[in-house]
C-alpha cells in the first residue's frame, strides 16, 4: 500500500476514535465539563496529564532543537522534566485539596479577592494563547506535509476536530481523548526511535544506543556526530554556547514555569482524593520520561542521517525527503555558486525564513527572493521538521512515517484542546459567572463555556495560520510568562500565612508585564538587538520569567508588607491544606 494511502488511513482512523470517544463522554454538568466530576482514574489521569503536558513542543520541536544546537538543547529537557518533579511533588497535591475548579478560581479565594482573580483571568489568557500558537503552528506542519494540503485548511480541520471534543465533552471528554492521544503518541515516537537505533547502533533501545558506538566501528555516537560537525565547519555537539547565566536562567524559568502553567494544574482538580493526585503525578512522570529520556537520542540519530546524506550531494541525486519537504516550504536550497551542488554547513544560507517566489529554478529547485548571507552554506531546513521527517530520512517504511503523522497530530491537538478548555473556563467561570452575571444557571454557564471554547478556537486557528516562529521558542515564552505571574502567587498562597491579597495581585500585574515587554521588545520591536551583548545581565528572552519570578517575589513580599495582613480564617485555611488529609469535592464559587 503506498505511504500516502496508509497515512490517510491512519490519521482518519484516530481523528474517528477522538470523535467517538468526545461523543460518548460527553459532558452534561459543568462538574464533568471543568473537572470531569473528579472521577478520573490515577492511571487514566497519569496517562491524560502526559498527553496534555507533551505538546508540538516535546513531540515535534525538541528533538530538532536539541539536534540543532546539541549541548544547548538540554534546557529544555532539564527545565521541562525538573518542572513536572515540582509541579507534581510540592504543589499538585494541596491545590487538589484546596477544591476548586480552576487556578483563577484558587487565587481569587486564597487572597479573598475578585481583583486578583481577574488579574489571574488575564494570565490565563495570555499564557493559554502564547502556547496555542506553538501547537496551531505544529498542526500546520504536519497537515502541510503528511496530508498534502494547505496549512490553512489543515489547521482548520484540526481546529473543527478539537472544537467539537472540547466543547462537546468538556475536560471529561478531553481526558479521555488525551488518553487516546498519549497511546498514538508513545507508539509513533518510539517506533521510529526503535528502527533507527537498531540502523545505527545495532541496540533496539533508543536510550542505551545514544551512549553505544556506531555500527562496525568503535567509534561513540557522539564522537561520530563531533566529527561529521568538524567536516562540515559545524562546533562540536557536544559544545554548549550559551552563558552559564542564560542557561541558568532558561532552565530555571521552564521548570517554575511548568508549575504555574493552568492547563496543566487543572489535570491534578480531576482526580476523586488528594492521594489520587499524587499517584497520578507519579504515573504522569513515568509516562512523561518516556518520550523525553528518548528525544536526546533521537536528536543524535537525526542529525547523523543528515549529515551523512545531505553535504555535497547533487541536488538532482538529493534524497526524495529533500524534495517532498521543500514542497512544504520548510528546506529550502539557494544555489549560491551555480555549480548544482547542495553545501551545507554552520550559518544561515540567506536571511530570514524562505520567502518562495513560485518559479523553479535550472535543477528544478524552487526559487527564493531571499537575500544572501556570506556564509558558504547553501541548504535552509527548519528545525521543526526533525522528529517528522526523521523516518524518511532513514528510508523506514510507510506505515511509520504514518505513525509519525499521527503522533504530530495527537501532541498538538491534545494540548491545543487542554487550553482552549482553561480559557473557556476561565471566562465562563471565573470572569461571567464570579463578576457579570452571579445568578446565572448550570445550564447557562454550561453554554458560556462552549461559546467562549468556540471563539478561542477561531483565534488559536488564526495563529496556525499566522504562525509566529519556531514550535519549542514560542512555548518557552508561554513557560516564561507562566514563571513570572502563577509561580509565585502559588507557592506564597499555599505556603504563607502573610501573603495578601494586595501583595498577590501587585506581583502578577508587574511580572507579568515585564516578562511580556522584555520578550516583545526583543523579539519583535527590535530583533536586531536580540543578543547577548543588549540583554540584562546576559539573560535571553527563553530565560527571562526566571527575573520577571523574582521581581514578582520581591515585589508580592514588599507590598504585603506594608499592608493589612490576611483575614484571620483564610491563615487558617492555608494551615488547613498543609494537614495531610483527605479532600471532599470542589466547591463551587
Amino acid at each position: 500500500m503506498e505511504t500516502q494511502t496508509l497515512i490517510y488511513l491512519v490519521v482518519g482512523a484516530t481523528f474517528a476514535l477522538y470523535i467517538g470517544i468526545a461523543i460518548w463522554t460527553r459532558a452534561g454538568s459543568t462538574s464533568e465539563y471543568y473537572v470531569a466530576s473528579k472521577g478520573v482514574h490515577p492511571i487514566a489521569n497519569g496517562m491524560a496529564t502526559g498527553a496534555d503536558w507533551m505538546s508540538a513542543a516535546s513531540f515535534i520541536s525538541m528533538a530538532g532543537i536539541i539536534s540543532f544546537t546539541g549541548y544547548d538543547g538540554s534546557v529544555y529537557l532539564m527545565g521541562w522534566t525538573g518542572g513536572y518533579v515540582l509541579l507534581a511533588m510540592c504543589l499538585a497535591p494541596y491545590l487538589r485539596k484546596f477544591g476548586r475548579y480552576t487556578v483563577p478560581e484558587f487565587v481569587g479565594t486564597r487572597y479573598y479577592s475578585q481583583a486578583a482573580r481577574v488579574v489571574a483571568v488575564i494570565c490565563v489568557i495570555f499564557i493559554s494563547f502564547t502556547y496555542v500558537a506553538g501547537q496551531m503552528r505544529g498542526v500546520g506542519i504536519v497537515f502541510s506535509r503528511y496530508l498534502e494540503i494547505d496549512i490553512n485548511l489543515g489547521v482548520i480541520i484540526g481546529m473543527a476536530i478539537v472544537f467539537f471534543y472540547s466543547v462537546l465533552g468538556g475536560m471529561k471528554g478531553i481526558t479521555y481523548t488525551q488518553v487516546a492521544q498519549y497511546c498514538v503518541m508513545m507508539f509513533a515516537y518510539m517506533v521510529p526511535a526503535i528502527y533507527i537505533s537498531m540502523l545505527i547502533t545495532g541496540n533496539p533501545i533508543p536510550q542505551l544506543g545514544f551512549g553505544d558506538t556506531v555500527s562496525g566501528t568503535d567509534t561513540s555516537v557522539l564522537d561520530r556526530l563531533n566529527g561529521l560537525g568538524a567536516e562540515l565547519g559545524f562546533s562540536a555537539y557536544t559544545d554548549g554556547t550559551k552563558s552559564t547565566i542564560d542557561v541558568f536562567a532558561i532552565t530555571m524559568a521552564l521548570m517554575v514555569g511548568t508549575a504555574g502553567l493552568p492547563h496543566v494544574i487543572v489535570r491534578f482538580f480531576t482526580t476523586p482524593t488528594v492521594r489520587d493526585a499524587r499517584k497520578s503525578a507519579g504515573y504522569a512522570l513515568l509516562f512523561i520520561a518516556i518520550l523525553y529520556t528518548t528525544a536526546p537520542a533521537v536528536a543524535a540519530f537525526a542529525r547523523i542521517n543528515l549529515l551523512s546524506n545531505v553535504p555535497d550531494v547533487a541536488y538532482q541525486e538529493a534524497p526524495e525527503w529533500i524534495n517532498t519537504w521543500e514542497d512544504t516550504g520548510l528546506i529550502a536550497w539557494q544555489d549560491k555558486n551555480n555549480d548544482g551542488i547542495i553545501q551545507y554547513g554552520p550559518g544561515a544560507p540567506f536571511a530570514g525564513s524562505p520567502q518562495f517566489t513560485g518559479e523553479r529554478g535550472a535543477n528544478n529547485e524552487r526559487l527564493i527572493s531571499n537575500t544572501p548571507t556570506d556564509a558558504e552554506t547553501e541548504l535552509y531546513v527548519d528545525r521543526d521538521i526533525i522528529v517528522l521527517a526523521n523516518p524518511e530520512i532513514a528510508n523506514l517504511p510507510g506505515w511509520v512515517v504514518a505513525l509519525i503523522a499521527a503522533g504530530g497530530l495527537a501532541a498538538a491537538l491534545s494540548t491545543a484542546a487542554g487550553l482552549l478548555l482553561v480559557i473557556s473556563t476561565s471566562v465562563s467561570h471565573d470572569l461571567l459567572k464570579s463578576n457579570f452575571k452571579k445568578d446565572i444557571s448550570e445550564k447557562g454557564e454550561l453554554l458560556a463555556a462552549r461559546v467562549a471554547a468556540g471563539v478561542a478556537v477561531v483565534i488559536a486557528g488564526l495563529f496556525g495560520i499566522y504562525p509566529p516562529a519556531f514550535v519549542a521558542q514560542v512555548v518557552a515564552f508561554a513557560f516564561g510568562l507562566a514563571a513570572a505571574s502563577f509561580f509565585p502567587v502559588i507557592v506564597m498562597g499555599i505556603f504563607s500565612k502573610k501573603m495578601n491579597k494586595e501583595g498577590a495581585i501587585a506581583g502578577m500585574a508587574i511580572g507579568l508585564a515585564f516578562t511580556f515587554s522584555y520578550i516583545v521588545f526583543f523579539k519583535f520591536i527590535s530583533p536586531e538587538m536580540d543578543n547577548a551583548a543588549h540583554w540584562w545581565f546576559g539573560i535571553s528572552p527563553e530565560g527571562i520569567g526566571t527575573l520577571g519570578m523574582i521581581l514578582n517575589f520581591i515585589v508580592s513580599v514588599a507590598v504585603a508588607s506594608v499592608t493589612k495582613a490576611p483575614p484571620e480564617h483564610i491563615q487558617h485555611l492555608i494551615e488547613d491544606i498543609r494537614v495531610p488529609r483527605g479532600a471532599g469535592s470542589a466547591i463551587d464559587h
